[in-house]
């Protein structure tokens, strides 16, 4: 992930350690509560219009000095200039801070580059109760307008303090999807945060925390953010399938439910390690289903997911498609077509890239299987949504004839023994 450094902006972490904060267990300071290290000033809405997004920066950091101060510790700004950046950029991340601001002001946190977790004036008086004020602070301004009221573009309940008081404000970000908790109260709960500057890809996977100001004063103290590791991160997005309707298609023990080559596959501890090559099937069929596992590979592997498969010839062609599983950033894998990257259907639909852990860290991995629809999120991060009924063109032009199919088995097809996978968690729940 490139980031947007500025040479004279970097500085050593050994900076950010906090005069007099306390952060939480596992926390660190984002704000050491002295000066502005560790921040720069950058308005995205016009760095990102510029012809040269860096230079625009660099002008922006006279203004950012002039408008942005430090005062009893507090990380203070007068409702002009830039936002306040991290010169870090972060992914997966809890990040917990107080805010307090004044009537008329209107404000909000920016991940991963991206607007907004909404701070405002939320009385009638401020003006803004026609675009969703009223319903309180801590939403996702930018989200759709449909479904505002469960995407998470409106808070769920409205829990602002008074102006003058201060408020506490928690935000988890895993994937594209979002926590947020204002004074305590959940206003945001597993919601997806839609991109806003460009809505064709999904959230970067890594960007900076902006600290969004205009119309009026506001100031903040206790900033902590703690980064998120993969295991949690998977654990957050699985969530409690107990009691679902999410059951294991796998039992951790042995193959007894798959059907095909099970040379060097190997069923222990939870886990179905691959050690060749090979295509295996569950005996059961699936029509409609959400197949969530997840996995971890050796450096350059290549695997697929055969959906609606008939257990015979090709699963990438004869079934109703392969769903790629490859280390797409390998050097080898660096000329492929699109539509063979990880988490494409192959030869078909191509998904977005970027989004697979290194190899070595285990991956979450959701599939959902509806009519000729598929749609795959990987690290809580949609990557595919497509209709195969509506795909003319194929790489090659090598015909699918499989990709109506309405009924088949789930299996895996490896490609030899130096493709290493484990799988674990695999469970389906039926449409």
């Amino acid at each position: 992930m490139k980031k947007i450094l500025i040479s004279a902006l970097l500085v050593s972490m050994s900076s950010l350690i906090a005069a007099g904060a306390n952060p939480p267990e596992g926390f660190r300071p984002l704000f050491n509560g002295e000066d502005l290290s560790g921040w720069y000033g950058d308005n995205p809405h016009t760095s990102r219009k510029a012809d040269n997004r860096k230079a625009s920066i660099k002008d922006q950091q006279k203004e950012f000095k002039a408008h942005w101060s430090v005062e009893n510790g507090e990380l203070v700004n007068d409702g002009h200039g830039p936002y306040a950046t991290t010169v870090r950029e972060y992914g997966d991340i809890e990040l917990m801070l107080e805010y307090k601001t004044v009537a008329l002001a209107d404000s909000g946190i920016y991940l991963r580059g991206s607007p907004q977790v909404q701070i405002w004036d939320t009385t009638e008086a401020g003006g803004k109760w026609k675009i969703g004020a009223d319903r309180g602070s801590g939403g996702l301004y930018n989200n759709p307008k449909e479904n505002a009221d469960t995407n998470g573009k409106h808070p769920l309940v409205h829990a602002d303090n008074a102006f003058g008081e201060w408020n506490s404000l928690k935000v988890r970000h895993v994937g594209d999807r979002m926590w947020v908790w204002l004074n305590d109260q959940l206003v945001v709960d597993n919601a997806v945060f839609h991109p806003f500057f460009d809505k064709t890809k999904p959230m970067p996977a890594e960007g900076p925390i902006h600290l969004q100001t205009h119309g009026g004063e506001i100031r903040w103290r206790d900033v902590f953010i703690r980064e998120i590791e993969p295991e949690e991160a998977n654990r957050i997005l699985r969530g409690d399938e107990f009691g679902t309707a999410f059951k294991p298609i796998f039992n951790g023990r042995n193959l007894n439910n798959w059907v095909g080559d099970k040379k060097g596959k190997i069923a222990t501890g939870g886990i179905l390690q691959w050690s060749d090559g090979g295509h295996i099937y569950t005996k059961k069929q699936f029509a409609d289903f959400v197949f969530r596992f997840e996995f971890t590979m050796t450096s350059g592997a290549n695997n697929g997911l055969a959906i609606r498969s008939t257990g015979e010839g090709n699963p990438a062609y004869d079934a109703m498609c392969e769903l790629q599983i490859l280390d797409d950033s390998h050097e080898r894998y660096k000329g492929i077509d699109p539509r063979q990257a990880h988490g494409s259907a192959y030869g078909m639909a191509p998904a977005h890239r970027g989004y697979l852990r290194p190899a070595g860290e285990w991956n979450y991995q959701e599939v959902r299987v509806e009519g000729s629809k598929i749609r795959v999120e990987l690290n809580g991060v949609e990557i595919l949504d497509t209709d195969l009924s509506e795909i003319n063109e194929y790489m090659a032009d090598h015909p699918h004839p499989g990709k109506l199919l309405p009924k088949g088995h789930l299996g895996f097809a490896a490609h030899g023994p130096e493709h290493l996978f484990q799988f674990r968690r695999l469970s389906v729940r039926e449409l």
